[in-house]
């Protein structure tokens, strides 16, 4: 676990006054990881947030002003900085909240630096901020798993025998996973209704949105070597949103015997910034009682969840007016970040930097934490009101979906910024 250190510090304000704001999502207290690019310098490089700039560390490196090896930073991905481990991330962040805090004279002061440092986040477009060396998508929130298993298996038995006793995921698609902004086609695939004698091949007309954090790999381990879940959590560099769009027809009809295949595999959305274990270490909490016990391999000391508030909104093409769908938070995970990458590694599966693990779909125990349409909608039987007028049970063309995401501190908010995806129209020709 990582210890609270002088980079926690409440009180700690920043020489960038917006930095300082209560609303802000990008205090000193937080220093996310990003890569960014500008019109007048179009090379994608890696940033660090701080209130409404980003602090270019290409620039910062060339200044000798952190503690990383030479051109670390001097590449379109966070990869390189993220192999080299938990003491130069907290080195680094630790050399980073020096120059920022309130009174820093070596940043603070020199304008010709700060001129070549700061760039506006207004101006910038954000990126991919690491390479996606693979995606795996987890089922680990036990509301969520309940009630899709009430949906579509025996109510009274909502759960598969296993789920008490294995994080349950499946293999997705890396290159299918994109940074926040990027337009969405429709997917098409093959639809095959209860009542239909034989499959079709369309578009998907249950289009859903699965409200996940991503855990962000930093270290590996070797092939062969498993993990304990103390070793596991110090491999995660931090955390992403994470919206896992899922095409539900096509899902229900290709699911068994294997998993998800073409439903899941279009696109994942996540934030173009990664919020850092340490940043979050404040916020740790304990989840819920995992009953039975898990095997010995899985067991964990101490809190391993997080106090992350999500909300998901719906913005039609047809009107100005945001419908918020749902407000849940991240604690309710029954499976930790930590426990997922320990199995992922129990068969002796190398993992990379750069690997991303899905949560999972995050649902809470009531009817607002709900972190899908299937859910809200109990799989369309049940319209949801939009707030501008109109209704949904799934989503149509044109609609905008916003992952958002915060940790609530004494005066001041970690945040993730906001994951965000536009629906366009399938591609109906080949």
């Amino acid at each position: 676990m990582t210890d609270l250190n002088a980079t926690h510090d409440p009180d700690l304000k920043s020489w960038i006054e917006t930095a300082n704001d209560p609303a802000c999502d990008f205090p000193i207290q937080n220093l996310p990881f990003g890569v960014f690019s500008t019109p007048a310098d179009p090379a994608p490089r890696p940033g660090v947030a701080i209130g409404d700039q980003i602090l270019d560390l290409a620039v910062m490196e060339t200044a000798e002003l952190l503690p990383t090896p030479d051109a670390v930073f001097r590449q379109p991905t966070l990869n390189a900085f993220m192999a080299l481990g938990p003491a130069v991330w907290s080195k680094t962040r630790a050399a980073l909240s020096e120059l920022l805090a309130a009174g820093a004279s070596v940043l603070g002061d020199d304008v010709d630096l700060k001129s070549r440092a700061l760039t506006p986040l207004g101006e910038a477009q954000m990126h991919l901020p690491f390479l996606v060396t693979e995606f795996t998508d987890f089922y680990a929130s036990k509301e969520h798993a309940t009630n899709v298993g009430r949906m579509f298996r025996d109510p009274d038995n909502a759960l598969m025998p296993n789920w008490l006793h294995i994080p349950i995921g499946y293999n997705g698609r890396a290159s299918s996973v994109v940074v926040s902004g990027t337009d969405i086609h429709r997917p098409r695939g093959q639809l095959k209704g209860p009542d239909d004698a034989e499959p079709r091949f369309g578009a998907s007309e249950k289009l859903d949105i699965e409200l996940e954090m991503g855990a962000v790999v930093g270290m590996g381990n070797a092939l062969g070597t498993p993990l304990s879940t103390g070793q596991a959590n110090a491999m995660i560099f931090g955390f992403v949103l994470l919206n896992d769009w899922s095409a539900r027809d096509i899902q229900v009809w290709e699911y068994q015997p294997l998993g998800p295949f073409q439903a899941k595999a279009f696109a994942t959305t996540i934030s173009p910034w990664v919020v850092t274990q340490e940043a979050l270490a404040p916020f740790r909490v304990d989840g819920p009682t995992q009953n039975p016990a898990p095997l010995a391999y899985l067991r964990q000391d101490g809190p391993h969840n997080f106090d992350i508030n999500l909300s998901i909104a719906l913005q039609p093409d047809s009107h100005d007016a945001k419908t918020d769908l749902s407000r849940t938070n991240f604690k309710y995970m029954y499976w930790s970040s930590a426990q997922q990458l320990t199995h992922h590694a129990s068969s002796g599966c190398a993992m990379r930097t750069g690997d991303l693990l899905g949560s999972g779909t995050i649902s809470g125990p009531t009817p607002g934490q709900l972190g899908c349409l299937l859910e809200m909608s109990k799989n369309g039987s049940t319209p949801i009101d939009l707030t501008g007028g109109g209704t949904r049970t799934f989503i149509e063309d044109g609609d905008t979906l916003t992952l958002g995401g915060w940790c609530q501190g004494d005066g001041f908010r970690v945040g993730f910024g906001t994951a965000c995806g536009k629906i366009l129209p399938a591609v109906s020709e080949f």
